[in-house]
């Protein structure tokens, strides 16, 4: 991919800079290779510098490719390891090419100061310890990718950067998968993912990958780091591939005469073309590559000439068509043995059953769930949670938190959107995770009320992003203690996040007028609609003294000023 075929506006000349997907300024170019070209840029919602890499215009045109490439992105997102290059985002947008704007396929990832490991050979080689140093982190970070059911498919020097400060971070997890399943013949693949010098021979055959197809692609760059050279090279990428399932490597020790035979052990252990007699696990490998760099021979069993190819007259031959050639030879042989009789057929039968049912029954109610090393951090789910419950989980944990502050139209005030990483993710005790918190949306409408208590509103007023500033107690003979009675600005009121409003609350209690002397009507009048408990009670001349008049004045009264709603009231007139 050529540096004209993507056109990238310069800041310098007064032009507009260029902005993938409304969020991702495009800075220097950094460097290009087989299917992408890598931008310096900057994330303009965090405020963070990010490496931006384009993908190869050929490859925009595959709908397929780019539903892909975006799902792998995400996966791959999703592991936060100190060896592992981050990945933040994934999308596609109208860029302009040499042939006119086209929609490419772009992967924002963390931005690593330093070269990658192929620069770093074009100037020098490494040391011995320098080369087992490097591995050792290269299988640290695939066997956290591993756990989390990641294979990255495209172990190389190019894809493995190496900081300032000399340490390892393997990138472009996901993007080998995405391109090899859209990809149709070995060609195709081998001209995107740049070289087949690093193929496993389960790759070269068109078979199922694993894990441990990451474990042969380690050990050829193991290889080439001891020696200076891949073991296998060929005028196309066909022939290398050939090789990778047909032909033994030399031990390192023949191309490079310092490399020790311990190392030559754990090398060609690594390259062998069955990958179930190679190394198993990454862990595996890291513990043998550690052990034969101290010096020791690690105990493996190293496949001989006889253990991968088979030769006959100069043509190669597998195992299982060598078999099938002897027994076609041999007209099909003679029985050594009678068929088994049926009682060990069915025994076998159902002991392998009974074998599969107690596996099964294990794997769902007694396997653990989660397999993490001791000093392990899991980042729990946070989402919806408050701040300070978030803050404090996370230290619980013995992880840091970093706050940031953004408005969501769903999330409530104070709420958590997002983590960074994402919840699920594996860390250290020490790491830091960023919180994005809430604060409400740009602008809400004030609630209705809706008989709501303050703290219920109060609650529904900040869940908006906006805040009360003043609670205002009066008294009211309905509405019940701290009901909400108004608000300023009325309900409907649209006002932008962290405006403040005022709230009138009842008090619960309610003034009781002074009815003394006034006529028993009136009295019940004033008191009646004040949601006391009011008794009126005759007296008669003989009782009090009183004189009867027009209206029966009120002559005594139990209670009066301000008091609980509900409070009970006698009120007694002149009865005669």
């Amino acid at each position: 991919m050529s540096t004209e075929e993507v056109t990238m506006p310069e800041t310098a000349d007064g032009g507009e800079q260029r902005i993938l997907a409304g969020r991702y300024a495009i800075g220097e170019f950094i460097g290009q290779g087989g299917m992408a070209t890598v931008y310096r840029g900057t994330d303009t919602k965090l405020g963070r510098q990010v490496a931006i890499k384009v993908m190869k215009a050929d490859l925009a045109g595959d709908d397929q490719f780019r539903s892909r490439f975006r799902q792998e992105a995400q996966s791959a997102s999703r592991m936060a390891h100190p060896t592992v290059v981050r990945v933040f985002d994934a999308g596609d947008d109208l860029i302009q090419t040499a042939e006119g704007p086209k929609r490419l396929p772009f992967i924002v990832m963390e931005y690593v100061e330093g070269h990658n490991l192929r620069q770093l050979l074009t100037e020098s080689q490494l040391s011995l310890a320098e080369a087992c140093r490097v591995v050792d982190s290269v299988l640290t970070a695939l066997e956290y990718s591993h756990r989390a059911g990641i294979v990255h498919r495209d172990i190389k020097p190019a894809n493995i950067m190496v900081t300032q400060n000399g340490q390892v971070k393997v990138m472009d997890f996901g993007i080998a998968r995405a391109v090899s399943e859209t990809s149709s013949t070995l060609q195709q693949t081998t001209a995107i993912l740049g070289t087949a010098a690093y193929f496993s021979p389960e790759q070269a055959k068109g078979e199922a990958i694993d894990a441990r197809t990451d474990l042969y692609s380690t050990g050829v760059l193991l290889y080439e780091l001891l020696t200076g050279d891949v073991p296998f090279r060929g005028d196309t990428a066909v022939a290398v591939a050939y090789q990778h399932v047909s032909e033994r490597p030399k031990p390192p020790s023949e191309r490079k005469s310092d490399v020790p035979p311990e190392l030559d052990r754990v090398v060609l252990y690594a390259l062998a073309k069955d990958r179930a007699k190679r190394f198993q696990s990454a862990s595996e490998f890291r513990e043998a590559l550690r052990t034969a760099a101290s010096g020791k021979m690690p105990k493996l069993a190293v496949p001989t000439q006889q253990d991968t190819v088979l030769f006959s007259g100069g043509e190669e031959v597998s195992e299982s068509d060598l078999a099938l050639r002897q027994l076609a030879e041999g007209g099909g042989g003679s029985r050594t043995q009678s068929r088994p009789p049926v009682m060990w057929t069915w025994a076998a039968i159902l002991t392998i059953g009974a074998v599969i049912i107690a596996v099964v029954f294990w794997l769902v109610t007694l396997a653990p769930k989660q397999f993490l090393p001791d000093a392990a951090r899991e980042v729990p789910s946070l989402v919806d949670m408050d701040r300070a419950d978030a803050i404090k989980a996370l230290q619980d944990l013995d992880l840091i938190a970093l706050t940031v502050e953004q408005t969501d139209e769903k999330v409530a005030a104070d709420k958590i959107v997002s983590t960074d990483p994402a919840a699920g993710s594996v860390l250290e005790p020490g790491d830091s995770v960023t919180l994005y918190i809430s604060t409400g949306p740009e602008s809400a409408k004030i609630p209705a009320i809706d008989r709501m208590s303050v703290e219920e509103y109060t609650e529904a007023i900040q869940a908006l992003g906006l805040s009360v500033s003043l609670v205002t107690e009066v008294d009211d003979p309905v509405e019940a203690k701290g009901r909400v009675l108004s608000v300023s600005p009325e309900p409907g009121t649209e006002q932008r996040s962290g405006t403040s409003v005022a709230i009138t609350v009842s008090s619960g209690n309610v003034t009781v007028p002074d009815v003394m002397n006034t006529p028993q009507e009136v009295a019940r009048s004033l008191l009646s609609g004040l949601g006391l408990k009011l008794n009126m009670i005759g007296s008669t001349t003989a009782e009090s003294g009183c004189i009867v008049q027009a209206g029966y004045p009120i002559i005594a009264q139990s209670a009066v000023g301000t008091q609980p709603q509900g409070t009970e009231v006698n009120i007694s007139y002149c009865a005669g």
